[in-house]
């Protein structure tokens, strides 16, 4: 199972830098950082919604699901 953030994308679609972002919902660009590269184990669902509620998007704008190839051929 792989989930992909598509945070980049959608800041680069608001015109909004990565430190704007982090300011706005309050946390710090390490953290931030880690949620863009894919590496962060977890996010609250505060942190999630003040990411969307700051670039008027949806969840699914920022955060994809996709299956790996493995598991779709083994059934």
């Amino acid at each position: 199972m792989s989930i992909i953030i598509k945070l980049d994308s959608i800041l680069n679609q608001r015109g909004m830098k990565s430190n704007e972002l982090a300011r706005r919902i309050g946390i710090t660009n390490a953290n931030l950082s880690i949620l863009k590269t894919g590496k962060a184990k977890a996010i609250r669902f505060s942190t999630l919604e003040a990411i969307c509620d700051a670039l008027d998007c949806e969840v699914s704008d920022i955060i994809e699901y996709r299956k790996d190839e493995e598991n779709t051929d083994q059934k």
